[in-house]
């Protein structure tokens, strides 16, 4: 037997050359440093200060047209629909409606941001374990496209709004398949003992229930086994057990038109190949190519990932016997997914000086009052100074969407680079605003 490949976090880290190698998008100048797209990042920390999320608009669009046409090459009727959970900013939902995704929304207020940004209702869906009366009546209202229902009891609630409402719900069922992605235990969402989607063997008795219930109209099966998943078996294993309930389902008289495929395709955050689009496409093909079903796929991180970066600055460098502490200006509350998952993310510094520096330990961490306020233990890298500008890698996926006002620190700005271009695309919030909708009752002065 073949030995098993290393875990990722088995690995040395990748260095500074490895990481920006990895990433087309970023590229070192002698006199500008570190650029994304064809702006110098310098630029932006100094006019915006830091800490600022960066987002590169020509990225996001190359790896939608990439994995649109992975599928459109494997002759596959499917449709993206883009996972506003990952990154919700309006500038971000513009690109992905003006590339011609969809969208997945989890919530009223995704829901609403997606209808903002102009994607329209017939090409949205709404999936999560816990939609609200208030959720499913907004939904009802806007016409989506489709309801990813989760449970028996969902279902029951969905029948009686529409039926009051004089609307037609059309559900999709979530099959929990039981398949383990492989990947982190609090981003796996398809094995037994996960709060997601309907045992598999409940299957068939619900969607005949759903057939009869008023209100709905089952248009076919969801399913979404977890996030940053980097092998294909899951997919397989997972598409080839629904691909046989749309068999059952069929032969039991029942209308299957559309399978949700979920999404949850991985990046390399260090210097390891990512998922590739076209295998995906491949274990699509493979178990619904026969069937004449019409596929939706909902990535999020694999999308924008890669296209962001968060800038930072050194605060200052804390040195104690046989340890160096990096102390930046971001925090866990900029950034959590470290803290979290314990998730790695490439840093770089953004002079091409520094970049190609003498490197050394170091563990680099923010100013929150916490332990777990930090980046990365022992981390190589050049010696640091206060002011000097670093870049967090692959920070375009639950970034600032998880971002938080934790030990009152405002929430950070954001600019778009598109080419040479760059705007502003959310200002940092004030310190006032922290406080702007609070009140403080009489009893309390």
């Amino acid at each position: 037997m073949a030995a098993l490949a290393p875990a990722p976090s088995d690995l040395p880290d990748p260095s500074v050359a490895e990481l920006i190698g990895t990433r087309p998008h970023l590229a070192y100048h002698v006199r500008d440093g570190l650029v994304m797209e064809g702006v110098p990042l310098v630029r932006i920390a100094r006019e915006l200060g830091t800490p600022t999320w960066v987002y590169g608009a020509g990225t996001i669009r190359a790896r939608l047209a990439s994995l649109q046409a992975a599928v459109q090459s494997a002759g596959l009727p499917a449709h993206v629909h883009y996972a506003v959970k990952a990154n919700d900013h309006l500038a971000v939902l513009r690109l992905m409606e003006a590339g011609g995704a969809g969208a997945d929304v989890v919530s009223e207020g995704e829901l609403l941001r997606a209808r903002e940004a102009g994607i329209p209702a017939s090409h949205i869906v709404f999936s999560g374990v816990g939609k609200t009366l208030r959720e499913l009546r907004l939904a009802l209202a806007e016409d989506i496209a489709q309801i990813n229902v989760e449970s028996a009891e969902e279902l029951d609630m969905l029948s009686a709004v529409a039926t009051e409402m004089g609307r037609t719900a059309r559900v999709a069922l979530r099959v929990n398949p039981d398949v383990d992605a492989g990947t982190h235990a609090k981003i796996s969402t398809g094995r037994a003992r996960d709060k997601f989607g309907i045992a598999y063997a409940d299957i068939p008795a619900l969607y005949a229930r759903a057939a009869s219930l008023s209100g709905l109209s089952p248009v076919g099966l969801a399913t979404h086994i977890g996030s940053q998943i980097l092998s294909l078996a899951p997919y397989r294993a997972a598409y080839a057990r629904v691909a046989d309930l749309v068999r059952d389902l069929r032969a039991d008289g029942q209308n299957i038109e559309v399978v949700d495929c979920g999404g949850g395709l991985g990046i390399g955050y260090r210097d390891e190949p990512g998922l590739d689009p076209a295998g995906l496409a491949g274990a699509l093909k493979g178990c619904f190519g026969n069937l004449d079903v019409r596929l939706m796929l909902e990535p999020g991180r694999w999308l924008v990932a890669p296209a962001g970066v968060l800038l930072a600055s050194v605060v200052l460098v804390k040195r104690m016997p046989g340890q160096r502490f990096v102390v930046l200006d971001a925090a866990m509350n900029d950034l959590v997914r470290p803290a979290m998952y314990e998730a790695f993310h490439g840093l770089v510094p953004l002079s091409p000086i520094a970049a190609k520096a003498a490197m050394s330990p170091a563990d680099i961490v923010g100013p929150v009052c916490e332990s777990g306020d930090t980046f990365a233990r022992g981390r190589m890298l050049p010696e640091l100074e206060a002011a000097d500008f670093v870049a967090l890698l692959d920070a375009g996926a639950y970034g600032a969407v998880m971002s938080s006002t934790y030990n009152a620190r405002p929430l950070a700005a954001a600019a778009m680079v598109d080419g040479e271009r760059w705007a502003v695309i959310r200002d940092r919030q004030t310190h006032q605003a922290l406080w702007e909708h609070e009140r403080v009752p009489d009893f309390a002065r």
